[in-house]
Formats: structure tokens, sequence, C-alpha cells
């Protein structure tokens, strides 16, 4: 995408069908790759290319298995996946796949960790300016 301009409301709506295909894909195909064998994966978002033949698929494996190994192994099955995609989203071209391993759910728990310290937790619940009255 072009640095600054917003997606269009097409990229989005394409976006969010490709997810949803490449949700149900991944959760009902039986992959040769081992790396994709017994491994659930999330798909948290598909951003297009403005020309929307190029997707960025970000995924989050859950099971144990490596973010990076994973993203590589699914980077690999990216023309198969490309041809069952074609199946099930109706559109003039079907694009081109780049897999990205989703680091928000390792950002998210590492805050969650960082608030629930205790001294971080002691500071919160500090009362502002020390006055006490709450106004």
């Amino acid at each position: 995408m072009v640095a600054g301009k917003p997606p269009t409301q097409r990229q989005l709506r394409v976006g969010e069908e490709i997810r949803h295909a490449l949700a149900r894909l991944l959760a009902e195909e039986n992959f040769r790759d081992p790396v994709l064998r017994d491994v659930s994966i999330t798909v948290s978002e598909v951003v297009p290319g403005r020309d929307l033949k190029t997707a960025k698929a970000f995924v989050y494996p859950l099971g144990g298995r490596s973010a990076d190994e994973v993203t590589a192994a699914l980077n690999r099955a990216a023309p198969f996946l490309r041809g069952r995609l074609g199946r099930e989203v109706r559109l003039k071209f079907t694009p081109q796949l780049v897999f990205h391993a989703d680091r928000s759910y390792d950002t998210a728990s590492a805050v969650d960790a960082l608030l629930t310290e205790d001294r971080v937790a002691r500071d919160l619940a500090a009362e502002p300016d020390g006055t006490g009255d709450g106004a």
C-alpha cells in the first residue's frame, strides 16, 4: 500500500473476504508439509495491494509452533493456496499471497504482563497529585 493513503472500501471488503476464505482453507486442508500439520493457524488480517493482485496475510500459529517456521511453510505453500483461494472467492484476479507472522498477540501479552507487575500496579493505584478527593 502507498504510505499515507488509507485503504479503499473495496480493499477492505476484498481483504475480509480473502481472510475468511483463507481461514477456512487452513482449517480444512491436509497439507503435505509436516510444519503445517496439526497446527491451528489464525488469520488475523489480510491487506490487499492497491491493484488487488497481491495480498499480505498476517497469521499466528496456535499450538506451540514457531511463527517464523509456520510463515515460511505457508509461503512455500502459497501457490497451492492461491489456486484453492481462486475457487473460493469471486475476483477477476486471485492475488499473490505473502504470509507474515502477526506479532500483535506477542506485543499484547508483553503489555499485559507489564501491567500486572507489582511496581506498575502500585503506580497505577497511586492517587494523582496526592489530593485524594477524586476531583
